[in-house]
């Protein structure tokens, strides 16, 4: 990667965004989420069994075959990409992504348009209530009305 691509403030911001992803898949049980108006795509990640690799150099983070999010040059200076299995969402900076917390962990949420990819990083497996509690650490930050995302409180 030609990392003179990059401003350096986009370095800088995304990152940091990128190694407190890498800090989510220390724990066991990390839970990917994407939330639109229509519902909500649930799926779980064993770190003990997912291979993850965090290649500094690169300023990349792959988990598995199926989870990659990397820092990559663009025309406004630099980008966050998120690939899941069918999900993409690009992250260009401040605003489009905030830090939550719960009793159950901690999680990463990123917006694009009306969609909110969240990364959680849960103190154990979630047992019950899976939809339910993940879709509460979400509102904290993403709220929908009548099919639109109304609200999003960005951390930075």
């Amino acid at each position: 990667m030609a990392v003179s691509n990059l401003e350096m403030h986009a370095l800088f911001v995304l990152g940091d965004l990128r190694a407190k992803l890498v800090k989510q898949f220390q724990s066991r049980f990390v839970y990917i989420t994407e939330q639109t108006a229509e519902g909500i795509y649930i799926a779980e990640i064993d770190t003990e069994s997912a291979l993850v690799v965090d290649d500094k150099q690169r300023l990349e983070l792959k988990v598995g075959d199926h989870f990659r999010a990397a820092v990559l040059p663009s025309r406004e200076g630099g980008k966050f990409e998120i690939k899941f299995r069918e999900i993409k969402i690009t992250v260009y900076g401040l605003g489009e992504y905030a830090f939550v917390t719960s009793a159950d962990g901690h999680g990463i949420l990123f917006k694009e348009g009306h969609t909110v990819v969240m990364v959680f990083a849960a103190h154990e497996q979630l047992q019950e209530g899976l939809t339910k509690t993940l879709k509460a650490v979400t509102g904290k930050a993403a709220k929908w009305r009548k099919g639109e995302l109304v609200t999003f409180k960005a951390s930075e």
